[in-house]
């Protein structure tokens, strides 16, 4: 298992995986599958080089990518996590802790002491996944912009 940060050349798969993440669980993400399918290939490029807002991290089982998180700048010393998913198949196999790990690793290397990501709290594996790495639930609540029926709830991971 390999993980690392996504370059400009890696824009299909960036793209393929995304994609499959938004039609997995339509809502789990602050965006759509619909609102994704409409990238440009321009755009995509962009989010693979890291020239985004968000850097984004792929984990690879040989050639297939099987995982994918995203990092954005939220604040001076603050990332906040984003994207998280990996594939059903691999579910289980410690891929998700893995990418956590790496997306902390990469907040400190630039500086940042402080992760951040919204969850709905009846999501149960991932806020247990969540807990296991660290993260505790803060009292702020927020309707998930990609379907605001749905409030979210931040957590945080501290160094």
């Amino acid at each position: 298992m390999i993980i690392r940060p996504t370059m400009e050349e890696d824009w299909r798969t960036l793209k393929a995986i995304r994609l499959a993440a938004l039609r997995d669980a339509p809502t789990a993400f602050g965006v759509t599958h619909a609102a994704a399918a409409t990238y440009t290939d321009d755009q995509w490029r962009t989010r693979a080089a890291g020239s985004d807002t968000a850097q984004y991290m792929l984990a690879f089982a040989g050639e297939q990518a099987v995982g994918i998180v995203a990092g954005v700048i939220e604040a001076p010393d603050e990332v906040k996590l984003i994207a998280m998913w990996v594939h059903p198949q691999h579910r289980g196999d410690g891929i998700a802790g893995r990418l956590i790990e790496a997306i902390k690793q990469s907040a400190l290397a630039r500086g940042h002491r402080r992760i951040v990501l919204d969850v709905a709290p009846e999501n149960a594996s991932a806020v247990n996944l969540y807990q296991r790495q660290g993260f505790v639930f803060l009292p702020e609540w927020e309707p998930l912009e990609s379907h605001p029926h749905i409030s979210v709830q931040k957590m945080a991971w501290e160094a």
